[in-house]
């Protein structure tokens, strides 16, 4: 093999070191691409949660909006509201005793 020949040959091996330190260690490397991916996913998940939640959340404004008893009931609920003519009994259990 002729030195020009030989020149060559090693250009191409470190060619081809080079671009196997960028596809396995550099920035955009294989392990990055995964986590890069992995992160993407878990974030899908949480829009996901986040859709079904919002969803819920508009089905109970649009029904505050439109009903009467249904702002009545959250009153009472969140807050303890009872009507003027009304005399409210909370009754609370004993707790159980447990056998220890």
């Amino acid at each position: 093999m002729t030195s020009v020949g030989r020149l060559f040959v090693a250009l191409l091996v470190i060619v081809l070191l080079l671009l196997q330190y960028k596809l396995w260690l550099g920035d955009a490397s294989y392990r990055s691409n995964r986590a890069l991916s992995e992160e993407i996913s878990r974030i899908e998940q949480q829009i996901e949660e986040a859709k079904r939640r919002n969803m819920v959340l508009r089905a109970d404004v649009n029904n505050l909006k439109t009903r009467d008893e249904a702002l009545e009931e959250l009153a009472r609920e969140e807050l303890g509201l009872v009507r003027q003519d009304e005399i409210f009994f909370r009754i609370v259990e004993k707790p159980k005793k447990t056998d220890e």
